[in-house]
């Protein structure tokens, strides 16, 4: 038996290669096919069938073009969105793959294909090995119930609290629990950081277990979690398997100076993925701080894929990786990237923009001084964040600038967890006219550990007169309570 389990950076996701006597599976694929094609080749195995649990929302899967490569059958559940796979598996139907048998257990909530996969060895033929389960379980959670019409999130969560129980717990303890993602994803809350977990450690810790089921409803319909507008596009993508990469690997233009900047600033997007402090010390005017972690997951936010890139990035970083994590998640259109970095802007005298940066004891002394703007999470600003300040999602922040109450012509001190989302804050506030635009450097896990002051609850939403105030420019008010 050969098993390997296979890690895409910045999207939290995890695809899994299975094999034996000869055969094997590939679960949840991404867009580039490179790393599983390696994989089977040095294993000397060939690819028999590529299986996906869901159809993924966050990436575009690799599903149809790798088994347009290798020939081999796709598998999904039975259910007219899986209609376009070559075997649709219906509810405990059986999967033979060398001495491995795998049952398809149907648990639906998180999208109502949603399928789970357990896989039995046969020398143990009653005892399951483990069970990929897509988004339905996953290490500490399970995965958000809101996103296939939301207004039916609590039929969603009966439906996966049921299967759960129903079907995938009966496994027993000792079968390993193989989810599609890991901690960082935006398709669940709370993942827990663990590498590995089974079914008897997910029992004793995981929501969907130690709660009741109407408390595990409750519990789902808390969540707020963000929806990125390219989720509702991943969808459309994915309805027949994906779609590939252009099979010839292009290399991008590396462009000077002054040819980014003829063409970059009329015709594109900038995205500059240095770390947000080097970011804060100088960048080209109109660009967004997007650091390389990041690429994926919020590049969906702030582009489409019709929108020419361009790239600056840190001094030593594979261009090829860079163009991949946008790749992933439909951005194709990189166009070029700034030749020397920000380095050789630097030196070519062009225009430069920078912001401040401030640490927590900093703000806390000039609080009275800055319109303090939080751009987590709305559960992650609910559970503690610094008195008076406003909230607004990062990926959220540009269509709802009007109704904040912010001032342009004021100080704004940015704060997410840490800082890089707050980089990106800070950069979006700065292409929207904003000036004295400061980052939180540590975010709020800095503000924390020194037990600066916590406030709890949502944010005050500034009133209409207020609104119209800072419009009008009013002097002396810095910020609105």
């Amino acid at each position: 038996m050969f098993f390997q389990a296979i890690k895409t950076p910045g999207l939290a996701h995890v695809s899994y290669v299975l094999g034996s006597d000869g055969e094997a599976l590939v679960v949840d694929p991404r867009r580039d096919l490179g790393v599983y094609l390696d994989i089977l080749q040095a294993q000397g195995l060939h690819l028999r069938y590529v299986l996906q649990t869901h159809r993924q929302e966050d990436f575009i899967v690799g599903m149809a073009e790798l088994a347009h490569l290798t020939g081999a059958r796709t598998v999904a559940f039975k259910h007219p969105i899986s209609g376009y796979v070559d075997v649709q598996l219906g509810e405990r139907a059986r999967l033979q793959l060398g001495r491995l048998s795998l049952l398809a257990l149907h648990t639906p909530g998180h999208t109502p294909e949603s399928m789970s996969c357990a896989v039995f060895l046969d020398t143990h033929p009653t005892l399951a090995w483990g069970v990929f389960t897509g988004d339905a379980l996953l290490a500490g959670e399970t995965g958000r119930t809101d996103l296939f019409h939301p207004e039916r999130t609590y039929e969603n969560s009966a439906l996966l609290y049921d299967a759960l129980h129903s079907e995938v717990l009966p496994l027993g303890d000792q079968a390993l629990v193989l989810p599609a993602h890991g901690p960082g994803s935006v398709c669940a809350s709370q993942i827990a950081d663990r590498e590995l977990t089974t079914l008897g450690l997910e029992r004793h810790r995981n929501p969907v277990f130690v709660l009741g089921r109407d408390e595990f409803i409750s519990h789902k319909l808390r969540e707020r979690l963000p929806r990125p507008p390219y989720f509702s596009r991943m969808e459309g993508v994915n309805l027949h398997g994906g779609i590939s990469l252009a099979r010839k690997q292009r290399t991008l233009p590396m462009l000077s100076p002054r040819e980014l900047q003829q063409t970059a600033e009329v015709l594109g997007l900038i995205l500059d993925t240095r770390e947000p402090e080097a970011f804060a010390g100088g960048h080209i005017p109109g660009s967004l701080n997007l650091w390389m972690d990041g690429l994926a997951l919020f590049s969906g936010w702030m582009a489409t894929p019709e929108m020419p890139l361009y790239l600056v990035l840190p001094e030593n970083t594979d261009v090829r990786q860079a163009e991949l994590s946008l790749a992933r998640v439909g951005m194709d259109r990189v166009e070029g990237v700034l030749a020397g970095g920000f380095r050789a802007w630097r030196a070519s005298g062009l225009p430069i923009e920078h912001h401040a940066t401030l640490t927590p004891n900093e703000l806390h002394e000039q609080a009275d001084r800055f319109q303090t703007l939080d751009v987590r999470t709305v559960s992650e600003f609910e559970e503690g964040h610094i008195p008076n300040a406003r909230h607004a999602y990062v990926g959220e922040l540009e269509e709802h600038l009007g109704e904040l109450g912010l001032r342009q012509d004021a100080p704004v001190a940015v704060t997410c967890s840490a800082g890089p989302r707050g980089g990106l804050a800070a950069s979006i506030l700065q292409r929207n006219g904003f000036q004295g635009v400061a980052n939180l450097l540590g975010g709020m896990t800095a503000w924390k550990k020194l037990d600066l002051p916590v406030e709890v609850g949502p944010a005050p939403r500034p009133s209409e007169a207020q609104v119209q105030e800072k419009a009008q420019g009013e002097e002396g008010q810095l910020y609105y309570e």
